[in-house]
């Protein structure tokens, strides 16, 4: 007889996983801050839902990539800790924490928190590589006057040195912007993939340009879970129609194996506007697939 617990009944971990790994080689860990969004509110509330979802991953290996990631190390530390309604106090406090902590999966909150992560990343690494998916670019100087905001993390990583933009590449893009922004973030040198040209193109062929922009030096990933369409992802704040299909997506992180990446981050994911928790169980799987590609060759 089986002694396994059914998915409904396993731990409410990531992956059922909890704080237990004496040395983990990775750590997972949650952020539920959205002070910083602009449209719906609710990401709060996307790093449980996230676990939650992620028990339909606990029965075995990765499909494609042949590996089962609970057994690579990791520990679910609970989430990082903020200070309720200031948002630069919180990002203070989220970057002192993950400065101290291991490969970190971090599970969003809104996307305004891969700037904390970045700083405190970054003070190991240097300038990063980033791949990052997503709807809109994130280049904004401000998010309507919020400077933090969630619309304006990478204009801040690419002004403090936190990431290289001729190492940076964004692939989903598709939202209204001002164009001044598009020719500011091309103008830095940032590769940009729309949502169009990865319709237009192969999985493999996307996945060999990420490579080409990266390269071979230290690099992190942020997926912004809106950079796949609505109808796969209706638990975002901000939803742009026309965006990748969650097999798109899962196809492209399939063969990224061989990026040094240090870390990555799923954000954007708002439950309440969820259906069937669709939207929680893709970016549990963008996470897991992280995990499967066993990108932690290098500890830094």
């Amino acid at each position: 007889m089986s002694t396994y617990a059914p998915t409904f009944a396993s731990p409410a971990g990531f992956l059922g996983l909890g704080r237990e790994h004496p040395d983990p080689a990775y750590v997972v860990a949650g952020a539920p801050l959205d002070l910083g969004t602009t449209n719906r509110a609710g990401a709060r509330d996307g790093p449980a839902a996230i676990r939650r979802a992620s028990r339909m991953l606990i029965d075995g290996a990765h499909p494609v990539l042949k590996r089962d990631p609970k057994t690579l190390g990791i520990a679910d530390l609970g989430d990082l800790p903020f200070r309720l309604g200031d948002l630069e106090g919180s990002l203070a406090m989220i970057e002192a924490a993950a400065s101290k902590l291991p490969h970190l999966v971090t599970l969003g909150g809104d996307h305004g928190v891969t700037l904390a992560l970045l700083r405190a990343l970054a003070k190991r690494t240097g300038p990063l590589g980033l791949v990052h998916f997503d709807a809109h670019c994130d280049t904004w100087p401000d998010s309507f006057g919020c400077v933090h905001g969630h619309g304006s993390v990478f204009y801040h990583a690419i002004e403090e040195g936190l990431v290289d933009p001729k190492r940076m590449i964004q692939i989903g893009i598709r939202s209204a912007v001002d164009p001044a922004i598009i020719d500011w973030t091309l103008e830095k040198g940032v590769s940009i993939l729309s949502a169009e040209d990865v319709h237009l193109s192969t999985p493999a062929a996307v996945a060999d340009r990420i490579k080409a922009v990266v390269g071979d030096a230290p690099a992190y990933l942020s997926f912004d879970i809106d950079a796949l369409d609505p109808a796969h992802a209706p638990g975002t704040g901000t939803p742009e129609t026309g965006g990748l299909f969650g097999w798109q997506a899962l196809a492209i992180l399939n063969r990224l194996a061989g990026i040094d990446f240090r870390g990555m981050d799923v954000v954007e994911v708002a439950p309440a506007y969820d259906v069937a928790e669709v939207t929680a169980l893709a970016a549990a799987t963008i996470a897991w697939t992280y995990l499967a590609l066993d990108p932690a060759r290098t500890q830094g």
